[in-house]
């Protein structure tokens, strides 16, 4: 397959920029919400023709490059056995957070056996990719180790994740077994995907940019990095992604993906500094700028298209965080046609 997207990555020439959303598939669409309507998260999560359906909306409607794989990051805890519910208007809601080392040795490995239905939701998918978009790549995801740990360790999301910080400070020994453990997880979920047909993926470190630098070095990076040395034989593009990780762009760059997510506050020309040389970079259009009339968005879409293809490695273009429930359906689309047009005038001229 020759996808624009899997060249990007590779910061291989392209004839014009690759462009996938964060959240594409969700909320701002109302087919998503007649789908789901009446059906829970996690139940949508393990339903392979709600799933398929879910992931291939936004290819069909917004003309994407990339159709990102639709779960959710605390998929693998429920099906390693962990009592998780996905709270409406609050986010997922562990029954029985681990705080102990008795608390941990309670949690079950992931295995293969337990998520065969993402395996059969891959195919489905690649099916329709193959068949109607055989240039559309498909991109699996996972949890990071340490976001992961924060809800688990908290009990659900948090705003300052004290507790999470109290453990990994007070009881490093504890908090890296968590990791180890959760790492191993979201490496076999991943693992899975790829496997069954996926051909990139995205490991999403959601709460990383609540750590300093030194912390995140120290206590985080080695996990995130074991999760990406242990799918290297697959020799597929891979992502990481993190929120109001700006500070953290240096250390992020050396865990073993070949791009690096860049959050919307980071000026792009300024994240390409902050990365390898010849690291491809994606990113990182603000989700409040969906909102905006056109002529406002437009020229911020061609300013981030213009850095992109100034970046000495690929570029693929992105939010710097995920489409925002409210989003008009229509203006990915818009931002689709321009990226594409944009780019490849530059590229061709």
């Amino acid at each position: 397959m020759h996808n624009t997207l899997v060249s990007a990555a590779r910061s291989e020439s392209v004839s014009r920029t690759p462009v996938w959303f964060m959240r594409q598939a969700g909320r701002s669409l109302p087919e998503y919400r007649e789908l789901r309507a009446g059906t829970s998260m996690l139940e949508s999560c393990r339903t392979p023709d709600l799933v398929s359906e879910i992931t291939l909306q936004p290819v069909r409607r917004h003309g994407v490059d990339a159709a990102i794989f639709f779960s959710d990051i605390v998929v693998p805890l429920e099906a390693a056995g962990v009592a998780v519910e996905i709270v409406p208007g609050t986010g997922p809601v562990i029954e029985h957070p681990v705080r102990t080392r008795a608390d941990l040795e309670r949690l079950e490995d992931l295995t293969p056996d337990a998520i065969a239905d993402i395996a059969e939701s891959i195919g489905r998918v690649r099916a329709e990719l193959d068949a109607k978009h055989p240039d559309t790549a498909l991109i699996g995801f996972a949890g990071a180790p340490f976001t992961v740990a924060s809800y688990l360790i908290e009990g659900g999301p948090s705003r300052n994740h004290e507790k999470t910080k109290a453990m990994m400070l007070g009881d490093p020994e504890l908090f890296s077994a968590i990791l180890e453990k959760l790492g191993r997880m979201s490496a076999t979920f991943i693992d899975v995907q790829l496997t069954a047909g996926a051909q990139a993926f995205q490991l999403f470190d959601s709460w990383a940019g609540y750590l300093s630098a030194a912390d995140y070095r120290r206590f985080v990076l080695p996990h995130s990095a074991a999760v990406f040395s242990s799918l290297s034989h697959h020799d597929v593009p891979s992502f990481h992604f993190g929120v109001q990780t700006g500070e953290l762009l240096p250390d992020m760059a050396t865990v073993g993906s070949d791009v690096v997510g860049v959050d919307f506050r980071v000026d792009l020309a300024d994240a390409s500094r902050r990365v390898r040389p010849g690291q491809a970079l994606q990113g990182n259009l603000d989700p409040a700028m969906l909102f905006a009339p056109w002529d406002v968005l437009r020229p911020r879409v061609e300013e981030i298209v213009r850095a992109g293809l100034t970046h000495d490695g690929g570029h693929v273009f992105n939010l710097g965080h995920g489409v925002l429930p409210d989003t008009d359906p229509a203006v990915p689309g818009l931002v689709v046609e321009e990226v594409h047009r944009v780019s490849s005038e530059i590229l061709g001229s």
